[in-house]
């Protein structure tokens, strides 16, 4: 028994010693394959920086109206005998849209006309009065109250038939009344009456609504600050205007469809809504279709102006630090990284427009940024520029 235990005790003693042995060996093994090698300078992908031209654009966001809104409503007082259009139908300026029922227009005329007839009936034999009266009292043979009291006659006969005729054209305008027509073309919404309605001359409420649709506007508001911003870019310089295509305005749909007709910016307000600080400004878009109706919502591409050397960078080599500034790394003359601040306008497509902190040249390191601390040798690998050419920066507010 004791023999039994002083054998397994051996036993626990050589296992422990092989156990340490290899322990040692391993360790040194490790110690040795983590010894200190050269890595060589990190591996970084590069763009260079270049200027180009950028027309830069704005969107903003409005809703269409009619080019021209007339509403219909009665100048007599009357009842609808007969409505002549279609709801819903394209009319012409000039056609019958109404008719009043003209009888009652028709015999005031009627009196009109034979009110002046009366005054023309006396005014011969007043005229010839007032000539004997004339020669009679020339030679004393009739005192001259005798010729006043004639010539009052006459001039007061032919006041007579002139105020008969402007009755007479009065009644005469108020029986051409009595047939509505429209003022202007367009398209005729629906009818407020029907045959037999009651009508009063000027009354609130109109008959129909005509708009014209083709062209149609679509007005847009732009807040000041972005206005003041615009005009503040021109006169230093950074923006240009291009001519007349400054005008042409892209059209988005509702559903972010372009338009297929391009609109042209007709005008600025000249006062600002004070409740939201902002300008209107109008634009003239071709409806040839009819795709468009009064009160759709629309957005415009207006476009701002020019920037003749503006730079580019792909937004995943634009990073921020924990205050949220954006910043690059870049490649310097020596070959080593450095971080460069930055400031940003807006953002086009995948890439960001730099205003501050690049110029043309600079090396920017688009991959590898893994391993860089400032004043880091780096060794740079050229990559196909993905800072590619473009014409157009939309900034949507």
């Amino acid at each position: 028994m004791m023999q039994d235990q002083r054998k397994n005790h051996g036993f626990i003693i050589r296992t422990a010693i092989l156990g340490i042995g290899f322990v040692v060996f391993t360790g040194c093994g490790q110690r040795g394959a983590r010894g200190p090698q050269d890595m060589g300078p990190p591996e970084v992908g590069v763009f260079t920086v270049t200027e180009q031209p950028l027309e830069l654009t704005t969107v903003l966001p409005g809703r269409t109206s009619a080019f021209r809104e007339a509403q219909i409503r009665p100048q007599v007082n009357g009842l609808i005998r007969e409505r002549v259009f279609e709801e819903g139908a394209e009319v012409k300026a000039g056609d019958r849209l109404y008719q009043i029922d003209p009888a009652p227009y028709q015999a005031a005329v009627d009196q009109a006309k034979a009110a002046v007839a009366m005054a023309e009936a006396s005014l011969p034999a007043l005229r010839s009065r007032e000539t004997r009266m004339k020669e009679l009292a020339s030679t004393r043979a009739v005192g001259q109250q005798d010729y006043d009291d004639a010539l009052a006659a006459l001039r007061q006969a032919e006041a007579q038939r002139a105020s008969s005729l402007a009755a007479l054209a009065s009644a005469e305008i108020n029986l051409s009344y009595t047939p509505i027509h429209a003022p202007v073309a367009g398209r005729i919404g629906r009818s407020a009456v029907t045959e037999g309605a009651l009508v009063t001359a000027y009354q609130p409420v109109p008959l129909a609504t005509i708009r014209q649709l083709d062209p149609i506007y679509l007005d847009v508001t732009q807040s000041t600050a972005e206005l003041l911003r615009l005009k503040r870019r021109l006169a230093d310089g950074r923006l240009s205007e291009d001519g007349a295509d400054m005008a042409t305005v892209t059209i988005l749909q509702e559903d972010g469809i372009p338009y297929p007709h391009e609109g042209t910016l007709a005008f600025r307000d000249v006062s600002v809504d004070p409740s939201t600080a902002s300008v209107v400004l109008r634009i003239v878009v071709p409806n040839p279709d009819g795709a468009l109706l009064p009160g759709m919502f629309l957005r415009a591409i207006l476009k701002e102006g020019i920037r003749r050397q503006a730079i580019l960078v792909p937004q995943q080599s634009v990073r921020r630090n924990p205050k949220g500034q954006p910043f690059t790394w870049v490649v310097t003359a020596d070959g080593k990284a450095d971080v460069r601040m930055l400031e940003l306008d807006q953002a086009i497509g995948n890439q960001w427009h730099i205003t501050s902190g690049l110029t043309a040249g600079d090396r920017v390191i688009q991959e590898g940024i893994q391993r860089l601390r400032p004043g880091t040798p780096v060794k740079v690998v050229d990559m196909a520029s993905t800072n590619q050419p473009a014409k157009t920066a939309t900034e949507t507010r």
